[in-house]
């Protein structure tokens, strides 16, 4: 009999996603003669009894390999809703589809609510990890990470040069709620002079003391990437704006650097938003894509469930999804080498003590 297998994508869109629905497609129809449809809208479809066929015996699939270089979801996505306020409507949907399995292409928000689902409805479910944040536990690599890296990386190519033209200071808001992978990889290679994330301390004096140090030096731009996460200040009880403000991270290091200077820096607020999350994929994540696709599809047909594929020493494993949850989010460690080598590149990146430099506005740090 033939097995009916579903896919759907869930959480934050990101690039890449396309890619892995191409290659579970491909790989379970011509490898394993399975019928594949896709669930719109995560979630939803399932309450809603939605399914879209990807495949059927005989289909000439060269129409889906433009999926390999498309940006989005061709399934559509949802992150907000109560979800669990509807699992037993969702779980019956799974089997009113008459689904044998399930592969479902998330983030940890949205893997930790899929796998209580396939716990209560015994589904037989794998999991692929995919955000641009990069915090899935057990996994060295996400779909959607590097071109988001990437499209960070051109905008602080772009932003160097008017940066430099006006000698200004380019502020760059980057996304990453709670952890500071985006920033910190981006920041590295884009050459940022500072970064700011959520998993170190940081205050404006020693923001304000770098930038000094760089004038001094002779350089008089810089970029500081900020991760929208970022927390506030250590040293921010001494201004007025001690609180998180609504317009941003971004807007709030720009004003706290201009109390410190005495406005005497110029500085710009660049936020790229969702800029980060469209595009086409890269080659990276096109490789990931496939190989996490044709994993998953492999574990099903070996009768394994409750798993995700994940990246580790350059190849694809199976690791419990018990087990990726216990340690998602996973955050940027403060000592990893990626902080050190940025340390040692001079970039400030919080918890240092650098010597004061006389300069023209010493006297507000």
């Amino acid at each position: 009999m033939q097995k009916r297998l579903g896919i759907l994508t869930s959480g934050g869109d990101c690039p890449g996603l396309n890619a892995v629905i191409r290659a579970v497609v491909n790989h379970a129809t011509l490898t394993y003669n399975w019928q594949v449809v896709g669930i719109p809208y995560a979630t939803r479809g399932l309450l809603e009894r939605k399914a879209i066929p990807l495949s059927i015996h005989g289909l000439d699939l060269r129409g889906i390999d433009p999926l390999l270089n498309m940006g989005g979801t061709i399934l559509g996505s949802i992150n907000k809703g109560d979800t669990l306020a509807h699992v037993d409507e969702i779980i019956a949907g799974y089997h009113a589809l008459e689904l044998d399995a399930l592969i479902g292409i998330g983030g940890d928000g949205s893997l930790a609510i899929l796998n209580q689902l396939q716990s209560k409805g015994n589904w037989q479910f794998v999991a692929i990890p995919k955000t641009i944040d990069n915090d899935v536990g057990k996994t060295e690599r996400v779909v959607g990470f590097d071109t988001a890296v990437n499209t960070i990386v051109d905008a602080l190519n772009r932003l160097t040069f008017t940066a430099a033209s006006h000698d200004r200071v380019m502020i760059v808001e980057v996304m990453g709620r709670h952890a500071g992978h985006l920033a910190l990889h981006s920041g590295i290679a884009g050459g940022a002079d500072v970064i700011l994330i959520p998993e170190i301390t940081y205050t404006i004096k020693g923001v304000c003391e770098h930038l000094a140090e760089l004038r001094c030096w002779g350089r008089r731009f810089a970029i500081v990437v900020v991760a929208e996460g970022a927390q506030i200040a250590a040293d921010s009880s001494n201004y007025p704006s001690c609180e998180k403000p609504s317009c941003g991270m971004g807007q709030y290091i720009a004003d706290e650097i201009r109390r410190c200077s005495n406005n005497q820096i110029d500085i710009r607020v660049s936020v790229l938003g969702h800029i980060q999350r469209g595009g086409i994929p890269s080659a990276l994540d096109r490789l990931v894509a496939t190989a996490f696709g044709k994993a998953a599809v492999d574990l099903l047909a070996d009768g394994q469930s409750a798993q995700m594929v994940a990246w580790q020493n350059g190849q694809v494993v199976a690791v419990p999804l018990e087990a990726v949850l216990a340690c998602s989010p996973c955050l940027v460690d403060p000592n990893n080498f990626l902080v050190q080598t940025a340390r040692s590149l001079s970039t400030y990146l919080g918890n240092l003590t650098p010597a004061i430099v006389k300069t023209q506005f010493n006297d507000t740090l």
